[in-house]
């Protein structure tokens, strides 16, 4: 068997659609939308709206941890866009389903996905086609292997759209059980996993996938969300961990044979 992993497409449908190439099955681990592209400020639904300069501004403010003076960046211009009878929710939504509808259209079948904690859960199964599973908390067998699946993450100061409580982020991980492969966006909570080296500042990781890798030993905790890693890959007790790469800007897979 030969699985491709992909996580943090963030609208890369191009090399997407070329995934699964192959593999008998693709794995995506989340995070399909391009909100704003850090490395190219002109790149996402933010600039798309505001313009590159104003990305220039609130990605300058984002990096040296400014949540509050970004956030309250972020109010003026969509007060701005608001006086011109421009909505929010609906302008933010209108953005994300023509990415979604490119996105989905583009994973091979079979297809095995989770949310990332950009993603919008609820608007999945309208695009969700013949041939893709969508688990989050759910086990699914491939191959002869088991494999968990637990989407979206944590809460930060970005808050973003699918940051759920660390109790309820537990239960779906204690609902999955004995599992082979343990797949996730965000990493376990270790520092070398979670510490993003250009951001140069630690991400949230979760100290529940942590406990479950002590306690199920899976033979592999798969995950993204860390852009550029201290460490792509280490053990933990009897468990690879592997961060399987920043897809949107690598436009490869991670691949996983037995």
């Amino acid at each position: 068997m030969r699985v491709h992993v992909v996580s943090d497409v963030h609208g890369n449908a191009r090399d997407l659609a070329r995934a699964g190439e192959g593999a008998d099955a693709l794995v995506c681990l989340g995070d399909l939308v391009l909100f704003l592209d850090y490395a190219d400020h002109s790149r996402g639904i933010f600039p798309d709206l505001f313009g590159t300069e104003n990305a220039h501004r609130i990605v300058a403010l984002r990096t040296a941890r400014r949540f509050g003076e970004a956030r309250e960046f972020g109010r003026g211009l969509w007060a701005e866009l608001a006086e011109r009878g421009v909505d929010k929710a609906t302008a933010v939504e209108s953005a994300v389903r023509a990415q979604y509808a490119e996105l989905f259209a583009a994973f091979p079948a079979p297809t095995y996905a989770t949310y990332g904690n950009v993603d919008i859960p609820r608007l999945w199964p309208e695009y969700a086609r013949p041939g893709t599973t969508v688990l989050d908390g759910e086990r699914v067998e491939i191959g002869g292997r088991v494999f968990g699946f637990v989407g979206g993450g944590l809460p930060t100061p970005m808050r973003t759209p699918y940051e759920i409580p660390e109790e309820e982020y537990a239960a779906k991980v204690e609902a999955l059980g004995e599992v082979d492969v343990l797949c996730s966006h965000i990493p376990p909570d270790v520092p070398e996993l979670t510490y993003d080296t250009v951001a140069r500042r630690f991400e949230r990781g979760s100290g529940a996938l942590l406990d479950a890798i002590h306690r199920v030993r899976p033979r592999y905790a798969l995950f993204g969300h860390v852009h550029q890693p201290l460490a792509r890959r280490m053990r933990v007790g009897a468990t690879e961990c592997v961060n399987v790469g920043h897809f949107a800007s690598s436009g490869r897979p991670w691949a996983l044979e037995w």
